[in-house]
């Protein structure tokens, strides 16, 4: 059994939250928290909030023990690119592109 949190359209690009994510993935969840609390990138607040919610959902909605629950997955992928122009010399304009992600949480119970 395991239980899933979604974080969706979050304002930081994927490339910056899978360097967390690999951080975290295959651990158990207290030293996942521990590790998140004690990084220093813009992602682990997210994470950490996440990750939380994933436990609650495991413990309430599932009936699982917090104790014995693991990162089994973790992953970001692509959200919607927000394209924005920025002026340049000469008449000339270059594009920024602020990025989005999905990110997901799923744990589950050790055997």
């Amino acid at each position: 059994m395991e239980a899933k949190a979604h974080i969706k359209y979050a304002r930081i690009s994927p490339r910056k939250v899978k360097i967390v994510c690999d951080l975290i993935r295959g651990k158990d969840t207290k030293t996942a928290k521990a590790i998140l609390a004690q990084t220093p990138k813009a992602a682990s607040e997210l994470m950490l909030k996440l990750l939380g919610s994933a436990v609650a959902n495991a413990e309430n909605n599932f009936e699982m023990d917090p104790d014995s629950l693991y990162v089994s997955e973790t992953y970001a992928n692509p959200g919607p690119i927000l394209k924005r122009i920025s002026p340049q010399a000469r008449g000339r304009s270059f594009r920024i592109n602020k990025r989005s992600s999905h990110i997901t949480i799923v744990v589950a119970e050790k055997e």
